[in-house]
């Protein structure tokens, strides 16, 4: 996929219908231009994406050194630690790190790049799952190209690229395999009955979990119908709420397969609020292993993902090779922590 050709200063004028002296006064903003003239010119400058482009050019050939990390949200232990990978990556080249937090709001990611552009950001770095539809193909095939043209370089850490041609770098870690190992685990414990807390459809990272999942379960000889999903999402606080409601009814179910670290948290403390223990009653596991995994009670058996190596390798491949690592896909691995979370089904000796 071609990037799209930069857009001239003149054919900005000659789509206002002004001339290029006029173009340049608007958008130095230095001198007096009739409201309606500079209303023109912009229109123009934004339909033809020459604003962004132009000052990005124009600060990158000066030698701002500068990466961009974007994120759902800086309280996340697991975002927390990619941000520091790519801010101590990024100081050990002397660049500088700027972070900026979405909340998962599409819109607010759009315009935390376009100012990225502007500001003449080399690198923008996106992390995290999402859910990839049409619109998410289109908005990152519009950045990748975008940046492209304007000498920058998109990086998507932790979600998928739309396209393979796109010009931008995939750096991401194996969900479906840690998650096919930790429900291995389960099972080789004598688990059968698995639950697995924190579904999110269409997210990518947890649709990757609980494909790993199924997996380990049908190998292990199980049905389609032993995985019992709970569409919770992410977060101690849902966490929590789904295992309450869970163990309100008859509990058929002697594990716990976390989407991430903080679900499990919340699932703890809901175990432990109605007077059941982990492991002795309900064995829980996690995703991610972040700082605070090895002091729960107990200390939560866990799928290590490498955070702070996935931010400074967001990083590193793009300054060591910056041409090809247009359209390049780096998978990094995972492995299991095993703590003092998991126990044999209550009844059954291991």
């Amino acid at each position: 996929m071609a990037a799209r050709e930069r857009v001239t200063i003149r054919e900005v004028a000659e789509r206002a219908g002004v001339s290029v002296a006029t173009v340049s006064r608007v958008l130095s903003g230095n001198y007096p231009v009739p409201p309606a003239t500079r209303t023109r010119v912009l229109r123009a400058a934004r339909a033809l994406d020459y604003v962004a482009n132009a000052h990005a050019r124009a600060l990158v050939s000066g030698g701002r050194k500068m990466v961009a990390v974007v994120l759902r949200q800086v309280t996340s232990p697991f975002y927390a630690q990619v941000a520091e990978g790519v801010e101590a990556e990024a100081a050990t080249h002397g660049w500088l790190c700027v972070v900026g937090a979405t909340g998962g709001d599409p819109a607010r990611e759009l315009d935390f790049v376009q100012l990225m552009r502007e500001e003449g950001a080399r690198l923008v770095i996106l992390v995290g799952g999402v859910v990839e539809d049409d619109a998410y193909r289109e908005r990152i095939t519009q950045y990748a190209q975008a940046l492209d043209a304007s000498g920058a370089r998109l990086v998507l850490c932790g979600r998928p690229a739309p396209h393979p041609d796109i010009p931008a770098l995939v750096v991401e870690f194996d969900n479906r395999s840690g998650a096919h190992a930790v429900t291995g685990h389960l099972l080789s414990a004598g688990h059968r009955r698995i639950v697995f807390l924190g579904g999110l459809p269409g997210n990518t990272t947890l649709d990757a979990r609980v494909a790993g999942y199924r997996a380990a379960l049908a190998e292990h000889g199980l049905p389609p119908a032993a995985a019992h999903v709970v569409d919770c999402g992410l977060g101690r606080a849902n966490g929590h709420r789904a295992m309450t409601e869970l163990l309100k009814g008859e509990r058929e179910f002697s594990a716990v397969f976390a989407g991430d670290d903080m679900v499990a948290a919340g699932a703890i403390r809901a175990i432990s609020d109605a007077g059941l223990r982990v492991p002795g009653d309900i064995s829980v596991v996690g995703f991610n292993d972040i700082p605070l995994a090895e002091d729960f009670n107990p200390p939560l058996t866990t799928v290590r993902t490498p955070a702070e190596e996935l931010g400074r390798a967001a990083v590193r491949i793009v300054l060591r090779d910056p041409e090809n690592a247009a359209g390049a896909h780096h998978l990094l691995g995972t492995h299991i922590v095993v703590r003092d979370s998991v126990a044999p089904p209550p009844g059954r000796a291991h």
